[in-house]
């Protein structure tokens, strides 16, 4: 997959470290490691960034040309270091002056100090105070909060503020005689990641910052050596040296790249198709027969199928869909424009065949849209398949699913100008029910949505943020396909595992909390399986995680009306089980994560609900039922007025009447949700008809 992010690390001006291992080996013969930034290197590569060495000549625009991330490592003057690099661990007027418009632009630094830094003879510390912070000619010490009993060894005291936690999940810290830093800056655009205990001399100082400087970030640390092979892997050094980049990575980027001039949206015709199909959609019925004017129904029909002839040519592997389709709005209007039946057209769409990262489809079907618009009004859509290379080999490997297929918007009609984000072809006006051949998951939309409710709970709730979360929130084109790994490892998990029913329960009737189950069952599978994923080396992995994590307990429990809302239940179950744990904590007005034990939680959440499903195995169907709201309700109060909350004595014998049963919301929100649900409302609203491009 793409990369995460380019870092580029300076070796050019006398650098006491190098990532090449060759090159730390002639630095320090007796023990390499201690010249040795190759871990670091090879940490980052595995947690999907690409690594780059400035071996020589300044640094320059040209340089720093598609860099996201400069990593400027302690450097030295000969007589008291092993360096590396022809030039002079003085930065010129002009590199200074090219590393901050760099950053200023929206690009990363990294700068990784050192004790004492005065007498090595760099200028680090003028670079540094460009963005406000001073280096303190310094050696910390602390002979209590200490790391193998060494007073320079200092252990970190982390801090979070403004938003963010480099520390999420990172147990402890260290920096080996370390420098300490001195905030001259605006504190608004200022964080201190952390500082010296209260025993420390100088105590209380911060030696690991962040900083916001224009539309890009800096890290200044007072320390190198934790990033070095032999210090990497003590304490959480390693994770603590990966947040960092990370975050330093995380700005805000631009949207996913818009179509081509060859494209179906930039075509005249397609402008065309979407008008005609705009005016035919007030003479529908919610069957979507025509009530309205024939004749003029009849001439917009001519409209649409002229606008898909000329848009042939963009789509030719669409020649028999689009002469097919044509043929049904004939028929359609042949038989006097009754209840449509688009059976024969949609028999011929199959996108699942044509899975090939970038091909575009133009759609037009009545149909209804899933989460919008339940009238059978004709829609148009233009849309463009996301399977990326890895994503094929994924699922062509070990998550075999002919019909999945990821999606995003190009172009759309007024029913999709709402909160619905999947394509499906039992939406279709037909006469029969057809098989469920593909499904189409529009990943933009699902991913600009989750990027952006997310975000506004985050902030509502003084949520901080680990890196990679906000590196998610801050990248449409990362959000897009860790919602198409997301979706294509779910989807699949639907028909795996232990299935005391269809697993499609779409067609059955039952109460809606075994929906809820269900939907819940595959993401915790899913969240649990990412663990495996990560092993083989899938970058996205731990991205899938935060997905899953806050969607279920931000976006699904707060979106949608009450009435059987199975997504939000599931949601609303996760949220209870954390808090029960005390994983997730809702004091002072701010949500805390614990993220060191999020993993294990959910697995263990998961543990319970696979024992629910292989247990049902067992049961009669109103048994299993049972059992699930004994569950659900373990977690989740249901309603104080409701039937199947006095016990099975008071559930009547028959399924349905016992479905009927149910109240529309049988487990209502609790106060937290109720409240965060308000303050959402705007940034849901707001996210309606959203899709990659616009967000």
């Amino acid at each position: 997959m793409r990369p995460l992010a380019r870092v580029l690390v300076d070796e050019s001006h006398r650098q006491a470290w190098s990532t090449r291992p060759e090159v730390a080996a002639r630095m320090s013969p007796a023990n390499p490691a201690d010249s040795s930034y190759v871990e670091a290197a090879r940490t980052l590569e595995t947690a999907g960034f690409t690594v780059d060495v400035h071996v020589e000549g300044p640094i320059t625009p040209e340089a720093l040309a598609d860099v996201d991330v400069l990593v400027l490592p302690h450097c030295s003057d000969d007589a008291w270091e092993a360096t590396i690099g022809s030039g002079s661990p003085i930065y010129g007027d002009s590199e200074i002056e090219c590393i901050d418009e760099f950053v200023r632009r929206g690009g990363g630094l990294v700068i990784l100090a050192e004790t004492e830094q005065e007498k090595y003879g760099n200028n680090l510390g003028a670079i540094a105070e460009r963005f406000g912070v001073e280096i303190i000619n310094a050696t910390v010490q602390d002979p209590v909060s200490r790391f193998n009993d060494v007073s320079t060894w200092v252990m970190l005291e982390p801090l979070t503020a403004h938003g963010c936690d480099v520390f999420a999940g990172i147990d402890g810290a260290c920096f080996y005689r370390s420098g300490a830093l001195r905030l001259a800056g605006d504190a608004a655009d200022t964080v201190v990641f952390a500082r010296t205990s209260d025993t420390a001399s100088p105590a209380l100082a911060p030696v690991l910052v962040g900083i916001i400087a224009g539309s890009g970030r800096v890290v200044i640390a007072g320390d190198s050596d934790f990033a070095g092979d032999d210090s990497l892997d003590d304490l959480g050094n390693r994770a603590l040296w990966r947040a960092l980049v990370t975050w330093a990575s995380a700005r805000p980027r631009l949207s996913a790249t818009a179509g081509s001039a060859d494209s179906v949206v930039a075509q005249p015709a397609w402008e065309r198709l979407v008008i005609a199909v705009e005016a035919l959609r007030p003479l529908q019925a919610q069957d979507g027969s025509i009530v309205g004017d024939a004749a003029v129904a009849s001439a917009r029909v001519d409209d649409i199928v002229a606008a898909l002839r000329e848009l042939a040519p963009h789509v030719p592997h669409q020649a028999d869909y689009i002469d097919a389709v044509a043929a049904d709005f004939s028929a359609w209007r042949d038989a006097g424009f009754g209840v449509p039946d688009f059976l024969d057209s949609l028999m011929t769409f199959h996108p699942e065949s044509a899975r090939r990262d970038g091909v575009e489809h133009v759609v037009v079907f009545p149909m209804y849209t899933q989460n919008g618009n339940p009238n059978r009004n004709v829609e148009a859509v233009a849309i463009r398949t996301v399977w990326p290379d890895w994503i094929a080999e994924l699922e062509a490997t070990n998550y075999d699913n002919a019909a999945f297929v990821p999606i995003e918007f190009m172009g759309f009609t007024s029913g999709y100008d709402t909160h619905s984000a999947v394509l499906f072809p039992e939406t279709v006006a037909t006469r029969e029910v057809v098989p469920f051949s593909w499904g189409g998951i529009f990943c933009d939309r699902e991913a600009a949505r989750f990027r952006r409710v997310s975000r506004a709970a985050a902030e509502r709730l003084g949520l901080a943020l680990p890196p990679e979360a906000e590196m998610l929130l801050n990248d449409q084109q990362l959000a897009q396909e860790t919602f198409v790994l997301w979706d294509l490892v779910h989807d699949r998990t639907h028909s795996h595992g232990d299935l005391p029913f269809d697993p499609f329960m779409i067609k059955q009737r039952m109460p809606y909390w075994m929906y809820g189950l269900e939907e819940l069952r595959c993401d915790l599978s899913t969240f649990r399986e990412t663990q495996q994923l990560q092993e083989q080396g899938i970058v996205l992995a731990p991205y899938v995680r935060i997905a899953i994590l806050f969607d279920r307990l931000f976006r699904f429990p707060t979106t949608g009306d009450r009435v059987r809302n199975y997504d939000g239940l599931a949601g609303q179950i996760v949220f209870a089980w954390l808090h029960k744990n005390d994983v997730i904590r809702w004091t002072d007005n701010t949500l805390r994560i614990d993220w060191s034990r999020v993993q294990d939680s959910m697995n263990a959440l998961c543990a319970e609900v696979d024992t629910l499903y292989r247990e049902g195995i067992d049961r009669s169907r109103l048994g299993h039922w049972i059992a699930a709201y004994d569950f659900v309700s373990s977690l989740v109060p249901p309603h104080p007025q409701s039937v199947w909350a006095q016990g099975a004595q008071a559930l009547p014998t028959e399924l349905k009447e016992a479905v009927d049963a149910v109240l529309p919301d049988e487990f209502p929100l609790n106060v937290f949700y109720e409240s965060l649900r308000k303050a959402l409302a705007p940034a849901i609203d707001s996210a309606r008809g959203i899709t990659g491009a616009a967000a």
